[in-house]
């Protein structure tokens, strides 16, 4: 067995000439992650199939170049607001905040220039749990529309068991709403489509959207519905159903709203592809999670390898609070106040492949 390491090289140049590194943090069995501290996005993550073949199981591009153009944001970090906010607006202490509608009428994932888009500072380092990258990144007083000035700071470690955990922490310095999340899309089959993984997400209830996918505020059971995913179900298996809900989306692009106590650190869904015997568990200190299936995408984006993404290439799967809780006073507060310290634990782990 190898030794744990992290290292650093150029990945390239923004369009102003800032430089951006990609950073390898690999563990000792040989688990591998590539992050770029633009965007904080995971280029790719290499784990084992039950043959002990590596494999890469994230979608993304080759070169720098790819992720300045238009993308559905593969691997970012998402802030700082995840999901959608309904009319690009709200309401804060009296005031209407106007956001960027870059989703039809609706404002996502924090905009036209979210921190998906953003050089963040980083620092890479061995800890007792592994190699570990931290992102720092000052979000100005009115950037993308969200009040005051906010600090975060993401932690990428790569653990022993073969988990990449990330922990966001966030302050403001004026009342405003935060919402971190990540957004991998991950094919464990590391090629093809993936409808034949079977999913489970721990969770009794989900937020019906409109046909814009904002919730209507309903927590809906989801038994006897497509959305039943409290035991493993091939994410194919229902997915072209005729219901309304599968219908706005082109597929699962839904919030479950999670059975664990908010706050602590528990399992949100696993994820099995029979084929290579990859399985991932996904765990979380958010209320709920986003399941989406790569409805969006349509072969237009040609990948890693030369593979162009078709529809339901990739599924992700994105711990946070629920979509559009700004506007929304039954769902958890998102609200971030000064002296108060935003705190969000996500982690993908890859148990021993069967």
């Amino acid at each position: 067995m190898s030794r744990s390491s992290i290292s650093k090289a150029v990945f390239g140049n923004l369009n102003d000439g800032r430089e951006v590194h990609v950073f390898t943090l690999t563990n000792a069995g040989g688990v591998e992650a590539r992050i770029i501290n633009y965007g904080g996005i995971v280029l790719s993550l290499k784990v084992p199939d039950r043959q002990g073949v590596m494999g890469d199981v994230v979608l993304g591009f080759d070169t720098l170049a790819s992720y300045l153009g238009k993308h559905p944001y593969f691997g970012a970090l998402i802030g700082r607001y995840g999901n959608r906010i309904a009319g690009a607006k709200f309401s804060l202490n009296g005031a209407v905040c106007a956001l960027a509608a870059n989703d039809g009428p609706n404002s996502l994932h924090g905009g036209v220039k979210g921190f998906d888009k953003v050089l963040w500072s980083a620092s890479a380092k061995m800890t007792p749990n592994g190699p570990a990258l931290g992102l720092n990144y000052i979000s100005p007083d009115g950037e993308e529309g969200f009040p005051g000035t906010m600090s975060v700071t993401a932690v990428y470690t790569l653990t022993p068991d073969n988990a990449l955990t990330l922990d966001f922490t966030a302050v403001t310095d004026r009342d405003t709403v935060v919402n971190l999340t990540h957004h991998s899309y991950f094919n464990l089959a590391g090629r093809g489509d993936i409808l034949a993984h079977e999913v489970r997400l721990e969770s009794e209830v989900f937020t019906p959207v409109n046909a814009t996918l904002i919730p209507t505020g309903e927590l809906r059971p989801v038994q006897g519905t497509p959305m039943d995913f409290r035991t493993p179900v091939p994410v194919g298996a229902r997915i072209n159903s005729d219901d309304p809900q599968l219908k706005y989306g082109g597929g699962y692009d839904h919030n479950w709203v999670l059975r664990k106590p908010v706050g602590e650190l528990g399992l949100a869904a696993t994820v099995y592809d029979p084929g290579s015997g990859r399985m991932m568990e996904v765990l979380t200190t958010a209320p709920a999670t986003q399941f989406y299936t790569g409805n969006f995408l349509d072969g237009t984006l040609v990948g890693k390898g030369g593979w162009a993404y078709q529809r339901r290439h990739g599924l992700c799967l994105e711990p946070q609070h629920y979509p559009d809780s700004p506007n929304q006073p039954r769902f958890p507060s998102t609200v971030l106040k000064p002296g108060q310290t935003y705190t969000h634990t996500l982690i993908y782990r890859f148990p021993t492949p069967y």
